[in-house]
């Protein structure tokens, strides 16, 4: 096979692009960058090419079954590509189609599928659902008794993981790629935060870019640059019987879910692989040096029970004979997405790594998207889950990844309920207040590794979630804090917030351009703002307090922290007078939210908040007790409200006198469940949610935050300028429901006059309003997305397979005047 692709021998002394890792995405990034016209391209590879976890893979190719845009895009080209790959090359990827079926077994597993199948239609994937007598003529030999539906996928099928990967190396190498192999790289060089070389086992290779491709060997390679690279390597099991009666070569992949097992046809057999729900974390002290084309000495007594009950799915296999039982490591993230994109740490340096077992599937779509963000500096798909710089740097910790990596295989296999949260390497990071709130009826989630109040359990109630897609048990509790927001005065631990303080005699300055809004404010304003790239595309969605001459503070969610840090970074010129620093650990932050709030907080500080002494959008240092607070008057909940910014060693201090205080005003706990549904009455916007990197602000209604006419300009202005002059395809848009009962979650159909026009971007339950309300784009594919075109059609949302007509509006159907926030 390397004759093939013509292997090189020397190593030269300078590339544009040196790839590390021969797997198939470093072949599938090399092939796409030729595509893309660049030419001066290194592939380094430590062994042989797939020697590391491609040669062992399933091979399974599934456009079907995912419930995120982006990935289905890129399973969805993947699957074309390897179908003209050998067209082009002359090297087969084994390509068959021989079809995809998941089985439903119970009635929140057939909802979810469902959901899913909707979704996926939206993107041109043919999701069929089956009744268990088709799914029976599909595979004869199943067991299909206790089975709802099945839901099957015509095109998706298999390919053979070494000929697809040389396939695209052998692209590669006529595209004018250069490929080494027998070759390790040892160290990274850089200057002055950027990438400039390499230093491998045979010499030095000066280059401008790097792309950390090594899979279970990436979180090392990720340590020789200072990049952050958390994976880790897992067990990962399949067995193959001997040929067995009845099995053909054209049955589908069958997945069963429930049994956390996928089963296909191989040589005349059955190949049983296994996702199982307690896994086994592998190379946690570091993979062997020599580890080549390796397999796993396989564990028979832990995985028999797994074993026995995937085989009762197919009877057949429990009286057939044992061809091979396979152990092989495949390497998994802490929330089992992709690492991808550019290394917030250091520049040029980008990572496609940590695909959870999903190379194959996803490496033609992971290449093309690495190619095209390499070439052009930014992704054109939404990354919000898959760019590697919402990772922090606690996640890197061994411990942490070998704890969570337990739970990984299993969790793929689970229910996708929209509050699904992992249950492992939990309860560490914690904010000041968390005792407290535990004492009141919390129940904790966890977000960028906080533990932070979901909902409240109300007294001698256990806070323990029952999962469903319909109204879950804690329905009627966040309900009433709901309401209570909206009526009287609430309290909520918002330590999450990520803080960053920018100071310095050019801080005002460097600052105002990258923000979209002017933030050329009097000392105690804050602004709303969004930072855009030259595309006009927005990279971060937060607020700006002007805190003195030179210091501004930044907030934005902790789990964007290290996105604006780098931002910050790379967007602040290296000759200004300007340091940042993450100082989200210093301040504890409680959120009073409600029309009373005025009148509790008035209650315990000197501080005068009346309307003309403390604004909307102003900040004051005020006194809680003995404390000194910052106090931002503002909202995320369409209500009256400040921000509490505690010093932390302040915080149980400010907390327990507010607490004190509360009772006179029927002061109530809420969590960010109750956050999450009133800002979607209030159609505020969640950046990684609503929107995300492929909106400007003029298509997510948003222009009014973005000033045109502020002196100096600002990253992204001429972009949107012209976006604007051409006219946008899509809005966002607010739904509400005309029925009561239907919940809203995600990737709901939205359709205008009977023709899908996008989905729901998020929803939840509108207390206020009286039926779920969500947020989603309406596209006009044939032409401009007027305000006109928005408000004259009829629509309808698809939950579960079923329609319910809503009503759409521009203006959030909540208090569109603002009266309510700014008494």
């Amino acid at each position: 096979m390397a004759e093939d692709i013509a292997i090189s021998r020397n190593v030269p002394s300078r590339k544009q692009v040196v790839i590390i890792g021969g797997g198939v995405i470093g072949c599938s990034i090399a092939y796409h960058l030729t595509k893309l016209g660049w030419k001066d391209i290194l592939l380094l590879e430590r062994k042989q090419l797939t020697a590391g976890t491609t040669w062992h893979a399933a091979g399974l190719v599934e456009a079907g079954g995912f419930y995120d845009g982006t990935k289905i895009e890129m399973a969805k080209y993947t699957r074309e590509l390897y179908q003209v790959l050998e067209e082009e090359t002359g090297q087969s990827t084994g390509y068959h189609p021989v079809g995809y079926l998941e089985f439903a077994c119970s009635p929140s597993r057939l909802e979810g599928l469902r959901r899913i199948a909707d979704f996926d239609r939206g993107f041109g994937v043919d999701v069929q659902e089956l009744s268990p007598a088709e799914v029976k003529q599909k595979w004869p030999l199943a067991n299909t008794e206790d089975i709802l539906a099945g839901f099957f996928t015509p095109g998706d099928g298999r390919v053979n993981p070494i000929d697809a990967t040389m396939a695209l190396a052998k692209g590669a190498r006529t595209g004018g790629a250069e490929i080494i192999e027998e070759i390790e790289v040892t160290a990274i060089k850089q200057n002055n935060g950027r990438v400039s070389g390499v230093i491998t086992d045979q010499g030095e290779i000066e280059t401008e870019y790097v792309v950390n491709c090594a899979g279970i060997w990436a979180h090392q390679i990720g340590k020789m640059a200072g990049v952050n690279v958390p994976l880790q390597a897992a067990e990962h099991y399949y067995l193959i019987t001997e040929p067995i009666a009845g099995i053909q070569a054209d049955l589908p992949v069958l997945v069963d879910l429930d049994r956390y097992a996928y089963y296909r046809e191989e040589t005349g057999g059955l190949l049983l692989g296994l996702f199982e729900p307690v896994a086994v974390p592998w190379g946690v002290d570091g993979i062997p040096e020599d580890f080549s084309f390796g397999e796993i000495p396989p564990n028979w007594d832990r995985m028999m029970p797994y074993i026995a009950e995937a085989m009762k799915r197919i009877p057949v296999m429990e009286a057939a004979g044992i061809h091979k039982f396979f152990c092989g490591p495949e390497s998994f993230t802490p929330d089992l997405e992709p690492l991808m994109g550019h290394a917030p740490e250091l520049d040029n340096f980008y990572v496609a790594a940590g695909f959870n077992s999903l190379g194959i599937l996803l490496g033609g779509g992971a290449g093309r998207v690495m190619a095209q963000w390499i070439v052009d500096g930014t992704p054109d798909v939404d990354v919000s889950e898959i760019d590697i710089a919402r990772m922090l740097h606690f996640q890197n910790n061994r411990k942490y990844l070998q704890d969570r990596t337990v739970e990984m295989l299993g969790f793929m296999f689970e229910d996708p309920f929209p509050n699904r949260i992992y249950e492992s390497a939990r309860g560490v990071r914690k904010s000041a207040f968390h005792e407290r709130m535990a004492r009141a009826g919390a129940y904790f989630s966890t977000y960028a590794g906080w533990e932070y109040p979901d909902w409240f359990a109300p007294e001698d109630v256990e806070p323990k979630v029952e999962y469903s897609w319909g109204r879950q048990n804690w329905f009627e509790y966040q309900a009433a804090e709901h309401k209570a927001a909206r009526e009287g005065v609430t309290i909520m631990d918002y330590s999450v917030m990520g803080k960053i303080l920018a100071q310095g005699r050019d801080a005002g300055s460097a600052l105002n351009r990258i923000c979209a809004n002017n933030v050329a404010v009097p000392v105690g304003r804050s602004v709303y703002t969004q930072w855009l790239n030259e595309h006009g595309r927005i990279e971060a969605d937060l607020t700006v307090t002007r805190l003195a001459e030179d210091q501004y503070l930044i907030l934005s969610g902790d789990g964007t922290i290290t996105q604006v840090m780098a931002w910050l970074r790379r967007n602040i010129p290296p000759e200004a007078h300007v340091t940042c620093t993450n100082i989200t650990s210093a301040y504890s932050v409680l959120n009073i939210q409600g029309p009373k709030s005025r009148d509790f907080l008035s209650q315990v500080t000197t501080a005068d908040l009346s309307n003309e002494a403390f604004p909307f959008l102003t900040s004051q240092e005020i006194d809680i007790g003995y404390a000194p607070v910052r106090a931002i008057r503002i909202t995320y909940v369409g209500e009256l409200g400040w921000e509490l910014y505690i010093p932390t060693e302040f915080s149980l201090h400010v907390y327990d006198t507010l607490i004190e205080a509360g009772d006179e005003f029927g002061l109530k706990h809420i969590g960010l469940q109750a956050l999450d549904t009133l800002r979607l009455e209030k159609a505020y916007r969640d950046y990684g949610n609503d929107i995300d990197n492929l909106d400007t602000p003029l298509e997510v209604g948003l222009k009014f935050f973005v000033d045109f006419e502020k002196p100096g300009g600002f990253i992204g202005k001429e972009a949107l300028m012209r976006r604007e002059e051409a006219g946008l395809k899509y809005r966002l848009v607010q739904f509400l429901l005309n029925d009561p009962e239907p919940l809203l979650h995600y990737g709901e159909p939205i359709y205008r006059d009977g023709l899908r026009v996008g989905y729901i971007m998020s929803g939840g339950y509108g207390h206020t309003l009286g039926a779920a309300v969500g947020v989603g784009p309406v596209e006009n594919e044939t032409g401009i997305a007027t305000v006109d075109y928005i408000i004259s059609g009829e629509y309808e949302i698809e939950v579960a397979g079923v329609r319910y007509p809503a009503k759409a509006s521009l203006r959030p159907m909540y208090d569109p005047k603002l009266l309510r926030v700014r008494i």
